[in-house]
């Protein structure tokens, strides 16, 4: 499946990227960082090494949100993108939400799931 191509850009469109192969994952993250960059209870992270990703546009701006991460949104209309960080060295991970087809992945895990709001938890057949 090395052949693979992902997409991903900002709602305005300004900030686009292309990802080669399988993502190394997708994975639901509860921690409080992640809610106050996103607005989000939960955010969906699809994760792909450095070397997989190639910017279509100019790399997006970053915010350094706490020691050791970088934060990608698109300078024009806002749109958060990316996160990189010292734990998770050489990766890129974008939002979900910013995928072409968000559809095409599903989360195999969560991280940072004792950070999760008390009816954030994994609801068992919830839809």
């Amino acid at each position: 499946m090395s052949a693979e191509t992902h997409l991903a850009s900002c709602q305005c469109g300004a900030a686009r990227a292309e990802m080669t192969g399988a993502p190394k994952f997708v994975s639901n993250c509860h921690c409080a960082a992640c809610r106050k960059a996103t607005g989000g209870a939960i955010s969906t992270w699809v994760g792909f090494d450095d070397s997989q990703v190639r910017w279509l546009t100019e790399k997006p701006s970053y915010y350094a949100s706490s020691a050791g991460v970088k934060r990608g949104y698109c300078a024009k209309c806002g749109t958060p993108l990316t996160y990189a960080g010292e734990k998770w060295a050489g990766e890129t991970h974008f939002l979900i939400g910013v995928m072409e087809k968000p559809e095409n992945y599903t989360p195999q895990g969560e991280v940072f799931a004792d950070e999760a709001l008390p009816w954030a938890q994994h609801i068992e057949g919830a839809n």
